[in-house]
């Protein structure tokens, strides 16, 4: 079979296509053949030895990806050989075969492409934890979410509406304000490039202001970081809820004199963390985002697809910051 894989630190460029054995499943796992692999931001920075897990090398990137089992390890009876799944894998999805627990697969909804349920967990996953068991929202809040428009951030805008908030939209380009809107956002704040100085931070943060209403936002959904987490959390509500999600823009330095004006808490929001400490938790999250699906609450965008030998300009994209909503690998 064949594998995206990294042999040494690097960026997407570093990237080999290389012809590997099939694995073979062992106790309690299933091996799938791939159809589709979705790219995420973890997948730029695992690549970099920059992300919380560093497999060893080589190994192939991809965090998550849906297949049809074709092999069954010792045990396994929860799936059958034909059946279509999405696997949660951590690595290794851009591969034509790969080896799961079965812990770590989900029945792929009938009906669903292979590219939609590629693009399903990661996102719309760390988001149910996020904006329900860490930001708290509720229904008549106001979400502000950053950097809107990638994969992470659509499915927030979305869960957002889902959910009953009034979402602002964060983004940086008319094109990802537009994707914003089609996805639900209520309005749009359309950022300049950082880094800022003095000045243009208070402008940011008075814009996030006049979008969110005088109140300010109930929750900030943090995607990027860096100079634009400042603004944000200045443009919070009393006893807010600023949840940091990721970093593309680098990590950012807060004020903490404004946590206590405003009584609000900063908050860490790692699914892959807690799911293997709460897993009952989140299957009862993804047993809603199903349901979800279903009703066409949500609706995963698939803004572009590459074959699995130029799979590294699809991470490339994502590390350019110029993906909107979800980028896949396909095997075919």
């Amino acid at each position: 079979m064949k594998a995206l894989r990294s042999h040494a630190v690097g960026g997407p460029e570093t990237l080999t296509l290389d012809e590997v054995e099939s694995p073979v499943p062992g106790p309690g796992q299933v091996r799938v053949a791939v159809k589709a692999c979705s790219i995420n931001y973890p997948d730029v920075l695992i690549i970099r030895d920059m992300y919380q897990f560093k497999p060893p090398r080589p190994f192939a990137p991809g965090g998550e990806a849906s297949g049809v089992v074709d092999a069954l390890g010792e045990g396994v009876t929860e799936f059958k050989v034909g059946d279509r799944v999405i696997a949660s894998t951590g690595n290794g999805g851009l591969s034509e075969q790969i080896v799961v627990d079965t812990g770590r697969l989900w029945p792929l909804p009938e009906g669903v492409s292979f590219e939609v349920g590629a693009s399903l967990m990661l996102t719309y996953g760390t988001n149910m934890h996020g904006l329900l068991d860490r930001g708290k929202l509720k229904a008549g809040e106001t979400l502000l979410v950053l950097g809107a428009a990638g994969g992470v951030g659509l499915s927030a805008v979305e869960l957002g509406k889902a959910y009953g908030a009034k979402v602002i939209a964060a983004v940086s380009s008319e094109e990802k304000a537009q994707a914003a809107r089609d996805a639900g956002a209520d309005d749009v704040v359309i950022y300049p490039q950082a880094p800022f100085d003095k000045d243009q931070s208070k402008a940011l943060a008075e814009a996030f202001k006049a979008a969110c209403g005088p109140n300010g936002a109930d929750v900030v959904y943090d995607i990027v970081g860096g100079d634009y987490s400042e603004p944000a959390l200045r443009s919070i509500a009393w006893e807010g809820r600023f949840c940091v999600v990721g970093f593309p823009a680098g990590i950012a330095r807060l004020p903490l004199n404004l946590t206590l004006l405003k009584s609000c808490d900063v908050c860490g929001v790692f699914w892959g963390a807690w799911v293997a400490r709460e897993p009952k938790a989140n299957a009862a999250h993804i047993a809603k985002l199903f349901d979800l699906l279903k009703t066409g609450k949500i609706n995963p965008k698939v803004s572009a697809t590459f074959p699995l030998a130029r799979g590294g300009e699809a991470i490339q994209l994502l590390a350019d910051r110029k993906a909107i909503g979800k980028v896949v690998v396909t095997m075919d």
